[in-house]
């Protein structure tokens, strides 16, 4: 009798059976069983919002940061000098008041302020367009000896620190009996308005094509027509960057006013702002007043002339 547990048959078919259907078997990692297995990555989309988020978070601490020194001093200019220091501080005051901005409306020598402001800086800001644009139009329309050095020389004077030139424009004011003057304060704005403003107008005009010019000319116009009749109506967006750019500088501008100037029908904004710091008190809300009509003409500036004013000032960047 033959036994069956000998048999070879029956004791290899098992074997070959059963190998292949665990080897064609797929096994499925089980990743959240396994201790530290990694995180499962963030989609596309949740990755966006949270960038949005974060971007939305910075701006609004950067708005609250530039924001709120503003809106303090909005405040302060409707409180008295009291309330201005009481803890804790407040940005509603209950006792609301005019009485800074009454006092700078029927202050004649306040208002004289303000009009010198306004004379010093719409002056440098007419006389700094006419210079450049004639200037801008040389340099970006014609070749003439020395162009190279003259550029050197405009763009190194923008890098020479101002106070550094404050002795030596004292002494040439006063030799050039210019002191306690508009004249002096015009001409000594215009040397630091000028080269950005030649520098800003030349790039503009780089980018307008010369065809414009020569058809100009082919109609019997001459470069000064050219220029006043074509290139300027079409360069508005730089000419009003520029202009902003300079008034801004002369409107502002504290050390050369306070230098150059010595009585108060000759002093401007700035000076009568610091004016109000007196020895033994400041008159802490009238500054803040003359302060917030100082950031006025600035303002509205920005406000009306945006969209001019950055078109010129990305003009270079984006024509070609």
């Amino acid at each position: 009798m033959t036994n069956p547990t000998l048999t070879p048959a029956s004791s290899s078919r098992p074997a070959t059976h059963v190998a292949p259907s665990a080897a064609s078997t797929p096994t499925r990692p089980v990743v959240a069983d396994v201790p530290g297995a990694p995180v499962r990555r963030l989609s596309a989309r949740t990755k966006r919002l949270l960038l949005r988020t974060g971007a939305f978070v910075g701006l609004l601490l950067g708005a609250c940061f530039a924001g709120l020194p503003i809106l303090w001093m909005v405040s302060s200019s409707f409180k008295d000098n009291s309330e201005i220091f009481a803890w804790p501080p407040r940005l509603v005051t209950d006792n609301f008041s005019f009485a800074a901005y009454s006092s700078v409306f029927t202050d004649p020598v306040k208002l004289r302020f303000f009009a010198n402001s306004y004379i010093v800086a719409i002056s440098v800001t007419v006389l700094t367009l006419f210079v450049a644009i004639l200037a801008a139009y040389a340099f970006s329309r014609y070749e003439f000896r020395g162009k190279a050095a003259v550029n050197v020389v405009i763009v190194g004077i923008q890098a020479v620190p101002p106070i550094t030139l404050l002795i030596p424009y004292f002494g040439l004011i006063v030799a050039l009996r210019l002191y306690n003057s508009y004249q002096g304060l015009i001409l000594t704005y215009m040397v630091f308005t000028l080269p950005y403003a030649i520098v800003m107008m030349t790039g503009y005009f780089n980018t307008l094509p010369r065809e414009l010019d020569e058809a100009a000319r082919v109609d019997g116009t001459s470069s000064f027509g050219a220029l006043w009749r074509i290139l300027v109506p079409i360069s508005l967006p730089g000419i009003v960057s520029v202009a902003v750019y300079t008034f801004m500088i002369a409107w502002n501008e504290y050390l050369f006013a306070l230098t150059l100037t010595r009585t108060d029908n000759m002093r401007t904004v700035p000076i009568g702002i610091q004016l109000l710091m007196g020895q033994h008190s400041y008159e802490w809300s009238e500054m803040m007043a003359m302060s917030v009509l100082g950031s006025i003409p600035v303002l509205v500036l920005f406000v009306f002339f945006q969209k001019f004013f950055i078109g010129g000032m990305t003009a270079g960047a984006v024509k070609s």
